[in-house]
């Protein structure tokens, strides 16, 4: 088992490094950053001295070793460069230090701030969003799947096809815009929900006030397609299960029909419905992107469309690397759960 989560972690670990490579071969070449800093007006003395800071008088192989550097846990710095960039974690040594820290993501070009604290002040939000969404398309997606798988050929089967069908059929960015026109805003006086609106709001003579409502229809739109997948995905396995052996045995026992379609069947068929659920979890904080823009929600995806627009390069390169980063975690954690499930896979 340990030796099966080491290979899978240096696994991650390589797909990480490939991002990194990447991510900054990707945005190179893509305006001044010295002049996206000072703007139009900057002086020649003050343009080089931001050249200077963010490494763009040295050759690109420099760039990324220092690039690489920084956004590495284990590295080497010196005192200055610990004092400049404040970074956190424990230094060893004299004027170079080698140390463990957290990673550096460098500083926004428009708002000055360390990328890290502009994306952790965002996270909760797309993680609240992602969660909520998977929550919904779990718990309807695997009742779907069984109501579909035990009650086959029939009407509950048939409807439970035809939405899943058209749930993976529908792109979120279509579906975000749809159900944020109708629930949002022709039936506003009846839902009470708005097209657009963050988890917080903030009142001049309240202060800041939760708004749970403004998940709603993010979450919906989210969990639509996983929630599709899932449903099949349940109704799938549901099916191969119930034509085994062991349930005919366990009804021939007589156990109530509750007891062996959710303790039993469902129990050995959620491998698969396990695997879509971990994947898609991963997927759902970078898809996002498009609904948090939407839904005007405060997360990691609506702060990285505006980084876009502004040409705010390190955000975007923070967030595609956080992203990975949780794609990863996830995955390993999924690995994890099949060893726990099936110990056989373990030992592979």
């Amino acid at each position: 088992m340990l030796s099966y989560l080491i290979k899978k972690l240096l696994y991650g670990l390589l797909v990480l490094f490939g991002v990194v490579i990447l991510v900054f071969f990707l945005f190179q070449g893509f305006g001044d950053p010295a002049r996206l800093i000072v703007g139009q007006t900057g002086d020649s003395a003050t343009m080089n001295n931001i050249r200077k800071d963010l490494y763009l008088d040295q050759p690109k192989w420099k760039q990324f070793a220092l690039y690489l550097n920084d956004v590495s846990p284990l590295s080497l710095h010196t005192k200055q460069d610990i004092d400049n960039k404040k970074l956190k974690g424990i230094f060893i040594g004299g004027d170079t230090r080698i140390g463990i820290k957290m990673p550096y993501l460098r500083r926004s070009y428009q708002s000055k701030r360390d990328v890290s604290q502009v994306l952790f002040d965002a996270l909760p939000g797309t993680i609240l969003l992602a969660f909520s969404a998977m929550l919904i398309a779990t718990i309807v997606g695997i009742l779907l799947g069984v109501l579909a798988a035990v009650k086959q050929n029939t009407w509950w089967d048939t409807s439970a096809i035809f939405a899943s069908v058209l749930g993976i059929s529908a792109p979120s960015f279509f579906m975000g815009i749809v159900i944020a026109y109708v629930f949002g805003f022709l039936l506003t006086h009846y839902t009470g929900l708005n097209m657009t609106g963050s988890l917080y709001n903030i009142d001049p003579f309240e202060g800041r006030q939760m708004q749970l409502q403004n998940l709603i229809l993010p979450a919906i739109t989210l969990g639509i397609r996983p929630l599709a997948i899932i449903t099949q995905l349940t109704r799938s396995a549901m099916l191969d299960v119930l034509d085994q052996d062991y349930i005919r045995t366990a009804y021939a026992k007589g156990l109530s029909r509750r007891a062996v379609i959710f303790k039993h069947a469902l129990r050995n068929a959620l491998n698969p419905v396990i695997t879509a659920i971990t994947g898609w979890f991963a997927e759902l904080l970078a898809g996002a992107f498009f609904v948090e823009y939407i839904f005007g929600w405060k997360g990691i995806g609506k702060i990285t469309v505006d980084a876009l627009e502004k040409l705010d390069f390190p955000v975007v390169m923070g967030s595609v690397l956080v992203t990975a980063t949780f794609f990863i975690a996830i995955n390993l954690l999924a690995d994890l759960l099949y060893a726990i499930i099936d110990p056989r896979i373990g030992t592979k």
